[in-house]
């Protein structure tokens, strides 16, 4: 009976588990995300749903309020500050261990990411120059690494994996790239002590790294409650602090491969010589002994930075991007006065700094940095191939609608912005999969 019982929840639970390990699967439950967003924004529940986000909660001490925000802006402020501190994690593991660590490989993903981002922003500047709207400009210059990779992976192996790893590195840099513009640019007034505050609790945070502690809940406590609650009160945006906070998290282990080998077989020769109680099916507390020694040392030997990315990617890829989504990605089409859409060139420069910006400046860079020597294609990379790599580098999504989110207030702009990130990052998507699909069924011939 107990055995029918499991056999029916593993019949639940495995495919549950193998979706989530599939790497399309996050862009798949992003784009799902977006449309309902959509229809939700284009329904009879329209004002309902807009309503529901602006919300206000926070906290209540001694009779005060404090963080008191809209639901909207926690999400934004709140949980996209742990995608940006698991998007800093990975920044750090592909510099210390990753592709962007030897300076040759990382070469040409770097350069192509800087093309990336300076032709789009230069597109939509040129056609936005002055202005409320020229601070749109940020908009265009960032990829969305989930649903470009989740393209990329619906080609499965008929793609070299040579182009899979050039598109992450490529979009690593460019979330690096945005990170940094919007610590620069996108920051309103900032209040010294605050900053001061959250720079105090960051340095001990990395003190406790260069001191050996490895608890995880230490740098949690310090990291949100300190770093990351300071950085939200002194303007600068808090998205920030989570990036930084990620680059103190330590990357080395207590216990190195070699001897944890070591222990491991020690313990399961001791593990193997108990007795075991066959009449019942729990274990002896010599046995319990024995695994939780096993489970401390598995986790000194695993990096608190590898643990936090590892435990923390499912719930960012299949929560907190969804969650954003639906906040941030309703447009109302049904309301939309095609004048007012085109009252001004931000539509315009978004759509075509995305799609057009995006493909000139990876695919120009790129090649242009092979032709002068400075670093060699990748096996398996051609001008065809790279051209559909660039129109997945279009597909800009989530930190375009964040970037949007932080550049307008005028709802306008905001609809406009998001028309053209639609637009261009939907035929992105499209026309990259066919030239990437096509080449793919050349090579193979």
């Amino acid at each position: 009976m107990v055995t029918n019982n499991k056999s029916h929840i593993d019949r639940v639970v495995q495919p549950i588990q193998k979706f989530i390990q599939q790497e399309k699967s996050g862009g798949l439950v992003l784009g799902i995300s977006v449309i309902v967003a959509l229809f939700l924004a284009n329904s009879p529940w329209s004002e309902a749903y807009h309503h529901f986000f602006e919300h206000k909660f926070g906290l209540q001490f001694d009779g005060e309020t404090y963080l008191e925000y809209s639901i909207h802006h926690w999400i934004n402020d709140g949980l996209m500050a742990i995608f940006f501190f698991v998007v800093g994690l990975e920044l750090k593991r592909e510099i210390i261990g990753g592709e962007l660590s030897n300076p040759r490989k990382a070469m040409l993903p770097i350069i192509a990411a800087i093309g990336g981002m300076l032709v789009p922003a230069v597109i939509y500047f040129s056609l936005n120059p002055t202005g409320d709207v020229q601070g749109g400009w940020g908009i265009p210059m960032a990829t969305d690494i989930a649903f470009a990779l989740g393209v990329l992976y619906l080609l499965g192996d008929r793609i070299p994996l040579s182009l899979k790893v050039f598109l992450t590195a490529l979009a690593i840099v460019d979330d690096l790239g945005a990170v940094l513009v919007i610590a620069f640019f996108y920051t309103s007034e900032i209040s010294a002590s605050s900053l001061l505050t959250g720079l105090a609790f960051l340095s001990a945070m990395y003190l406790g790294n260069k001191a050996g502690i490895r608890s995880i809940l230490f740098y949690a406590v310090l990291g949100i409650g300190g770093v990351w609650t300071s950085f939200l009160l002194s303007g600068i945006h808090a998205t920030i602090a989570a990036v930084l906070a990620a680059f103190v998290i330590p990357a080395d282990v207590k216990i190195k491969e070699v001897s944890y080998i070591e222990k491991i077989k020690k313990y399961l020769s001791k593990f193997g010589g108990i007795d075991p109680k066959h009449n019942i099916p729990t274990l002896t507390n010599e046995q319990l002994h024995v695994l939780d020694e096993i489970k401390k040392d598995t986790n000194q030997a695993i990096p608190p930075l590898q643990r936090l990315e590892h435990a923390m990617h499912p719930m960012v890829t299949f929560v907190i991007i969804p969650v954003f989504a639906l906040a941030n990605a309703g447009v109302s089409v049904l309301d939309i006065d095609v004048n007012e859409l085109f009252s001004t060139n931000v539509a315009l420069g978004v759509g075509l700094g995305l799609l057009v910006g995006k493909v000139v400046g990876v695919v120009g860079f790129t090649w242009l940095s092979s032709k002068l020597k400075i670093a060699p294609f990748p096996d398996g990379m051609n001008l065809r191939n790279l051209f559909g790599l660039g129109l997945l580098a279009a597909i800009g999504f989530t930190m375009s609608l964040f970037v949007t989110s932080l550049a307008f207030n005028d709802a306008t702009y905001v609809t406009q912005a998001k028309i053209g990130i639609f637009t261009a990052s939907i035929a992105g998507g499209i026309l990259g999969y066919i030239v990437l699909n096509k080449q793919s069924k050349k090579a193979g011939k």
